[in-house]
């Protein structure tokens, strides 16, 4: 997997391609589905979501350029195999997930593999999490119609923000980069991703 699908396509930090390859992606899929964990496409994990397919997963973590001080804070745990590579790569993960079972599940999986510098919350994502901000990278795994401004609030002087925007069809990966009063956009390509619920996600607009 991480030499065809991650390394062949660019990715080079060692660091991400050394925990990419340690990390028992089979686990954070159903059982009945371990057969497809590593194939080069999205796996549905229940309750309409899924796990990115792991170049996805790849880039959108090498965008955040972490050096392992980093306080990080993620929207949308899903499956929770994105906390277990933003965990590896960095001080401390905080983890929002709306749907609570999946939480939960998550919370097992991270266990068991030993992710203990993580904490995971259940809630609507778009709003962050204020308690412990500022953060120096924020990871959002859903699209939507636009970076949320609460979440660029809680970014540090220097952080980045990286999210899915767009429409419910397809979306610009996006990041953004905190420089004082000064916020720079980059075009990272195109994805498609499920949909950001939330007081800031596609729930205010009447689509949902």
């Amino acid at each position: 997997m991480v030499e065809e699908q991650i390394a062949r396509r660019g990715v080079g930090d060692p660091k991400l391609l050394a925990a990419m390859g340690e990390i028992p992606r089979h686990l954070f899929v159903p059982e009945a589905l371990w057969g497809q964990a590593y194939a080069d496409h999205p796996v549905a994990i229940g309750e309409g979501q899924t796990i990115s397919q792991p170049f996805i997963v790849a880039i959108m973590t090498d965008a955040l350029g972490l050096t392992g001080r980093e306080k990080v804070l993620e929207i949308g745990t899903g499956s929770g195999y994105q906390t277990a590579i933003l965990a590896r790569l960095a001080d401390w993960v905080y983890s929002v997930e709306r749907i609570l079972a999946l939480s939960r599940r998550a919370q097992a999986t991270l266990e068991k593999i030993k992710a203990f510098n993580v904490n995971l919350v259940v809630g609507d994502g778009t709003l962050g999490l204020p308690a412990h901000a500022p953060y120096d990278a924020i990871l959002v795994t859903a699209g939507g119609p636009k970076l949320p401004q609460t979440l660029i609030d809680q970014l540090a002087d220097g952080g980045r923000l990286v999210m899915p925007v767009g429409d419910r069809l397809h979306q610009t990966l996006t990041r953004l980069t905190k420089r004082g009063p000064r916020l720079v956009t980059e075009d990272l390509g195109g994805c498609r991703f499920v949909d950001l619920v939330g007081k800031h996600g596609w729930i205010t607009h009447g689509r949902d």
